[in-house]
């Protein structure tokens, strides 16, 4: 896979689909301790006709560094990665923390950002007593074990126990530093107070069970967005690989909208 250096981290990345024709690349970012696989599904789909790029965000995947103190920084690298493949406009597909990135993304660069899509995500992340409650004993129990209990419960109940085993047994390697600093890092996200300057077109699907993002807390942004359109899926917070035929219809009806 090829690899981009960017202050100290080395991004895998994938480049995939026709350069011409097929409208503005697509660029999938994926969520906390994830990868860039979640968007397998859509990545076969839509790199038959258009560009799509998505990247294993460092420290996690394939992607090595650390450091990051702030979603502003990830941000950074994706912009840095879209820079060297001279791509300008884009469609910016963000899942959980992704869909940070991604709204960090339109509001510092509104030029470039075509349309927006929030997979799982919100505008300022509020914490429930039971996350509050995971986050405190993370010091106190084994790490894996901690990661374990985090992607368990992000899937709706009924989902298929290997594949949930496969996602923990992916998301272990995501080393700790990195973990808990963009734990942190999500903590410190809000931008509720200047969603209405996103101008971009903006598709927000979410999965009704997610309680890692409840529902609620995403609503708070969606009524800030000056032009979104909301999809409820009978999923959980993993929504991308729980749904993801869902989710690819979603998007493709999404793009073939005229704004």
């Amino acid at each position: 896979m090829p690899q981009l250096e960017v202050d100290g981290a080395k991004l895998t990345y994938d480049d995939e689909g026709p350069r011409e024709g097929g409208g503005v690349p697509l660029v999938f970012v994926h969520g906390w301790t994830a990868d860039r696989h979640r968007w397998d599904h859509q990545t076969a789909h839509f790199a038959q006709r258009r560009r799509v790029v998505r990247l294993d965000l460092r420290g996690h995947g394939e992607s090595t560094g650390a450091g990051v103190r702030r979603v502003e920084d990830l941000a950074g690298d994706v912009l840095a990665l879209l820079d060297h493949l001279e791509i300008g406009r884009f469609v910016v597909v963000g899942h959980s923390m992704g869909g940070m990135i991604a709204q960090t993304l339109a509001l510092s660069h509104p030029g470039r950002v075509e349309r927006m899509v929030l997979v799982n995500s919100i505008g300022k992340m509020a914490y429930s007593r039971g996350r509050a409650l995971l986050m405190a004993a993370s010091t106190l129990v084994p790490f894996k074990l901690f990661v374990a209990a985090n992607i368990k419960r992000a899937f709706a109940p009924g989902h298929p126990r290997e594949e949930i085993r496969a996602h923990v047994r992916a998301s272990a390697g995501t080393p700790r530093e990195v973990v808990m600093t963009l734990y942190g890092a999500m903590r410190a996200f809000d931008v509720l107070d200047r969603a209405g300057a996103i101008q971009a077109p903006t598709l927000i699907v979410h999965g009704y069970h997610d309680v890692q993002l409840p529902l609620s807390q995403m609503l708070r942004l969606a009524k800030e967005l000056p032009d979104a359109v909301v999809r409820v899926v009978d999923a959980g917070h993993e929504l991308p690989v729980e749904k993801p035929a869902e989710l690819t219809t979603a998007l493709d009806r999404f793009l073939a909208c005229r704004s």
